[in-house]
């Protein structure tokens, strides 16, 4: 992918919030963004759509259920904002276990099965960039 490099694309950036139903209006009818519709995943407690940008995509996120992980970051940030960062790697193992021990929500466990994303991709939270 890019050589000696550990991550390699940008897959998505995702961003928590609030109101699914107006974020996604914001990127549709005030951007002009192109937005997926929305897309339950129980499983991870979460309801999704992508804006779909010409070099990335911008995955939204809103709580499914108050058990949902999603909540309980909104809880802390009631207005929403940046959740996790996706990378493409060529061996999502091995780019996890390049990771310092105690690099704080770094996961390789991205792929969800739900055709949005591969086992190629490595989400990263914010906290990730300071601890490192």
């Amino acid at each position: 992918m890019n050589g000696a490099g550990m991550i390699g694309r940008l897959n998505h950036i995702a961003i928590a919030v609030p109101d699914l139903a107006a974020a996604s209006a914001v990127y549709r009818n005030v951007l002009g963004a192109r937005v997926s519709e929305p897309c339950p995943l129980p499983a991870h407690g979460v309801t999704v759509v992508f804006v779909e940008l010409p070099n990335t995509k911008i995955e939204l996120l809103e709580p499914l259920g108050a058990a949902s992980p999603v909540q309980s970051f909104l809880d802390r940030n009631p207005g929403g904002g940046m959740h996790h960062v996706c990378y493409e790697v060529d061996d999502i193992m091995a780019a996890r276990d390049r990771l310092p021990p105690k690099a704080p929500r770094c996961s390789a466990m991205a792929s969800r099965g739900s055709g949005r994303m591969t086992n190629r991709c490595c989400s990263c939270t914010q906290k990730i960039f300071a601890a490192l």
